[in-house]
């Protein structure tokens, strides 16, 4: 299955070569979840971020499908 993988900010160094624009379409065995996503990726577990698949949050253990988007945001603070 293919997904749409976008990693933002401090995270776009852990996309694949050719990856365009913080993106990158990538190939899995059907029934990868998120976490997996992010373990083959080689982002650390230990920092924290906020997930999205398809614009929703989610967890770790959520399973893809083909076509869906998992976008992954570092910690973001600002305002007051």
């Amino acid at each position: 299955m293919k997904i749409e993988v976008q990693l933002y900010a401090t995270l776009s160094q852990y996309l694949p070569k050719g990856a365009q624009k913080r993106r990158a379409v990538m190939e899995f065995i059907d029934g990868t979840t998120v976490g997996r996503v992010l373990d083959q990726l080689g982002i650390p577990k230990e920092h924290p971020n906020m997930v999205l698949v398809n614009g929703i949050h989610t967890q770790d253990d959520t399973p893809l499908k083909d076509g869906d988007v998992l976008a992954v945001f570092p910690p973001l603070a600002g305002g007051r």
